[in-house]
């Protein structure tokens, strides 16, 4: 016998009331467990004393594509390995940073540079999440929470840089202060790990002992800092400039 239509009508309503409570719930425990003011490497480590994060710092990185080496792939390797990312050929394979190769079709000048998650100040990432597992700290580092990651993969969708991958397979020997997990959106973390104990992220160390330093990391909110210095004195683009989204990430030399 078929339902009257207005008990069909409460249990939708009690659904829908039911996942609303759900997500804003999900969204709540978000900010109790990684907020943005939070020490990653502090709070995987069970410290409490670790100075919060503030906005004073905004952290970036300026790729300077005239010294990025054709064919050199060692921030991909020293990503890859401080990370426990294995990359693959398949486009369903997670890809942290990756580098691109670009050609000029008017003069045939050719370059390569390295892709990533851009940090932006607008993220599109975080604005489609249900859940809140993407969020941005107050340093301007865009990261998920993968416990609170429902794997809808909005935000893949979302992000024009195709800079987020999604985890397939059950994952063994990782490092554990780069928690990973099956069923979990994940991208570059411009290693906070590393960054909230005072180190630069693997990528730009590997730039710098190959003897390339085509990557400069630092605050971008500090004046005096080598990375704001070289974006005032030097003309320098981003990504997509015209979605408005400020990045962290910018490019320096084409």
């Amino acid at each position: 016998m078929n339902q009257p239509q207005h008990e069909q009508d409460q249990a939708t309503q009690s659904v829908d009331t039911h996942r609303r409570n759900f997500i804003g719930g999900s969204a709540a425990l978000a900010g109790l467990t990684l907020a943005p003011g939070v020490v990653v490497y502090g709070l995987a480590h069970g410290k409490t004393d670790a100075e919060p994060v503030t906005n004073k710092v905004r952290w970036g990185m300026l790729i300077d594509s005239g010294k990025c080496a054709d064919g050199c792939t060692d921030c991909v390797t020293a990503c890859n390995t401080e990370n426990g990312v294995k990359s693959g050929p398949l486009e369903t394979d997670p890809h942290w940073i990756r580098k691109v190769e670009l050609k000029d079709m008017r003069t045939g000048r050719e370059q390569s540079l390295p892709v990533m998650c851009q940090h932006c100040e607008e993220p599109p990432c975080v604005d489609v999440c249900p859940t809140g597992a993407s969020f941005k700290r107050a340093d301007g580092i865009v990261l998920v929470d993968r416990h609170i990651c429902i794997g809808c993969r909005y935000c893949i969708m979302a992000c024009p840089y195709k800079a987020r991958s999604f985890v397939h397979e059950t994952l063994t020997d990782q490092n554990p202060d780069v928690p990973r997990g099956k069923g979990c959106v994940e991208s570059c973390t411009m290693c906070v790990h590393r960054v909230d104990q005072g180190q630069n992220p693997a990528c730009v160390e590997a730039c710098s002992k190959a003897g390339h330093e085509a990557i400069l990391f630092g605050d971008l909110n500090d004046p005096n800092s080598d990375i704001a210095k070289r974006i005032a004195s030097h003309a320098t683009v981003q990504l997509r400039a015209d979605l408005a989204l400020n990045q962290g990430i910018r490019y320096e030399g084409f």
